[in-house]
């Protein structure tokens, strides 16, 4: 059985405020779950309809009426679980670090996680109106990648100004092509909002800038797409540095 101040506890942490607070989040899916596990995550509480899903945790039983009225989704997953956020994070030394401009669709940034994993692209810096990259959309879109992706929230600005060692590289519709730039120096490949692109606070800070040639019709890509295909072709030239 799990308590109705329980469940009241668990619903509340949909709001970035109640996570901010008590520096806790919720994942769901047994699978999700498990990559947070992997990766020793601090479970805080962990439910589940089956008892014998986790065999390392001590889990809490509980009904299928119990976990819809948990879950986020309209069909509730077979686990739920509220972990501790990560403490005392600090920047990889990585050569090719993602940074995102007011990225505001959960399902962009969440994918956007999932790509940097797939790519070994440890870290992600986002501007501070950026989603919460806790924010349940974004935890259900990162298939349990964000347990491996480490994403910091920072004046953009401020920071970019800081990274005397790398190349910052904005992504712009008038920037050189992505297939000709040749990705030599330590990168930060900065992606700006779905709808205005990146600001001129932040291109100024630029030292170059890459497009996608278009060969089409359509207006522009997807943030998330652009990010793909970007960071394919820095991975491309580049597959062994981290």
């Amino acid at each position: 059985m799990v308590s109705k101040s329980q469940i009241k506890f668990v619903r509340q942490l949909a709001q970035k405020k109640q996570r901010d607070h008590h520096h806790l989040f919720v994942a769901e899916g047994h699978k999700v779950i498990q990559e947070f596990i992997n990766e020793n995550y601090q479970v805080h509480q962990l439910f589940a309809l089956d008892e014998t899903l986790f065999s390392s945790h001590q889990v809490s039983l509980v009904s299928h009426s119990e976990m819809k009225a948990m879950s986020a989704l309209k069909t509730p997953s077979d686990a739920l679980a509220v972990f501790a956020k990560p403490n005392d994070q600090s920047l990889s030394q990585s050569k090719l670090i993602l940074a995102l401009e007011s990225i505001q669709d959960p399902g962009n940034l969440g994918t956007i996680i999932r790509l940097c994993d797939w790519f070994g692209i440890q870290d992600i810096v986002c501007s501070l109106d950026t989603v919460d990259c806790y924010n349940p959309k974004v935890i259900r879109s990162t298939m349990g990648s964000l347990a491996r992706v480490q994403v910091f929230y920072k004046d953009l600005h401020t920071w970019l100004v800081g990274m005397e060692n790398y190349e910052i590289v904005a992504t712009s519709m008038t920037g050189q092509s992505v297939y000709d730039y040749k990705f030599n120096a330590p990168t930060v490949l900065v992606i700006g909002n779905e709808g205005r692109g990146l600001s001129n606070e932040i291109l100024e800070v630029a030292n170059d800038a890459v497009s996608i040639p278009r060969y089409g019709g359509a207006e522009s890509l997807n943030a998330a797409m652009a990010t793909g295909i970007i960071v394919a072709e820095a991975r491309r030239k580049n597959p062994t540095e981290k």
